[in-house]
């Protein structure tokens, strides 16, 4: 009886102890090791650097832009890029150009990071599904579906950066005549909850998502795939090997920028547009007669598109669009091209591509 007893025992034992290492062997298996989380890590670090470096680099043009966009009909001050430049250096000096950079980099940094990060694990997941779904375990992305994940990662990255990107967009507009200042980003948004609520913080928020669909999905989408056709095409010699050049990339890069812009510029009009309503020092002039006019008020995003067009025209929706391609031009390139270049430096095994 004491035999059996023992013999129960051990058996008891066996199984707790067969029980933890099995429990133990699937915690090793869910937990990621440090080497996946450095590489995660240093992906996010390559995003940010890049963000930042393709950002700062056009950042007058980015900011002309934006004024360019929310300026009033009735007070024109910027009619051009070159005149837009000049009018911004003699009126505000130097630092007038890069007003609003150190916000736009706080914003871009993180948006960045998040964007290529989130391209890379949304292009794994839908290639896994892509491959599950047709059966061939050597399927590529094609171009739709890379287009599919730029959208994701997109989406991803405006959200959680998306109240940054509103109170930027203020401290970019306003100037040193402004009735009401914000001293810099955390003031502006501590204001903007203030006198607005939080729901202000997500202004635009509709137009913005719709729009950085096609406009992130297309400069991942084109860029990608036109890296794909140099490899495998070798179209007039350009390419010997599998690896592009600094150059051919950037080319790339370009491309796919002005693509991506195109396409979803007038969202982006809109989304600076309704990012201004609720702030009444935002756009108030005084016309010809001496009266003052009051910025119009938008109730949504088809409001918002109704009104522009009905009372600027139609043209109104691309306001801004040659400052804003000359900028995307080499910041897309740069951005791209920044990335892949600290991800070798950072001895990054997984390129974008892969």
């Amino acid at each position: 009886m004491a035999s059996e007893d023992v013999k129960s025992s051990e058996s008891a034992v066996s199984k707790i102890v067969n029980f933890a290492e099995e429990a133990k062997l699937a915690r090793e298996e869910i937990k990621p090791t440090s080497h996946a989380v450095l590489s995660i890590c240093k992906s996010l670090v390559a995003g940010g650097v890049a963000g930042g470096v393709s950002r700062t680099a056009v950042a007058p043009l980015e900011r002309l832009k934006i004024l360019l966009q929310v300026q009033n009909p009735h007070n024109i001050k910027y009619s051009g890029t070159v005149q837009g430049l000049k009018y911004i250096w003699r009126t505000e000096g130097f630092r007038g150009l890069f007003k609003g950079n150190g916000t736009n980099c706080a914003r871009i940094v993180p948006n960045s990071a998040v964007k290529f990060f989130s391209y890379e694990q949304a292009s794994k997941g839908i290639l896994w599904l892509y491959r599950e779904k047709t059966g061939n375990e050597d399927a590529e992305l094609t171009p739709l579906l890379r287009l599919g994940a730029g959208a994701c990662a997109g989406i991803i990255a405006m959200s959680a950066t998306y109240p940054m990107d509103m109170v930027r967009g203020r401290l970019t507009v306003q100037t040193e005549k402004s009735p009401y200042q914000y001293r810099g980003m955390f003031h502006a948004l501590a204001t903007v909850l203030r006198e607005e609520g939080p729901r202000a913080l997500y202004k635009g928020w509709l137009p913005s998502v719709i729009g950085v669909i096609p406009y992130v999905g297309l400069n991942f989408a084109v860029y990608e795939s036109l890296k794909d056709w140099l490899v495998k095409a070798k179209p007039f010699g350009l390419v010997e090997d599998s690896e592009l050049g600094v150059i051919t990339r950037l080319a790339c890069g370009a491309a796919a920028g002005t693509v991506g812009q195109t396409v979803a510029y007038p969202f982006d009009v809109m989304r600076r547009r309704m990012q201004m309503v609720g702030w009444k020092d935002a756009a108030s002039v005084v016309t010809g007669d001496g009266r003052s006019k009051a910025p119009l008020e938008y109730t949504g995003m088809i409001d918002a598109f109704r009104k522009t067009v009905r009372h600027e025209g139609f043209k109104a929706l691309y306001k801004g669009l040659v400052p804003n391609s000359v900028k995307v031009v080499p910041s897309i390139a740069i951005a791209f091209v920044t990335y892949e270049q600290v991800k070798d430096l950072l001895g990054v095994e997984i390129r974008i591509s892969d």
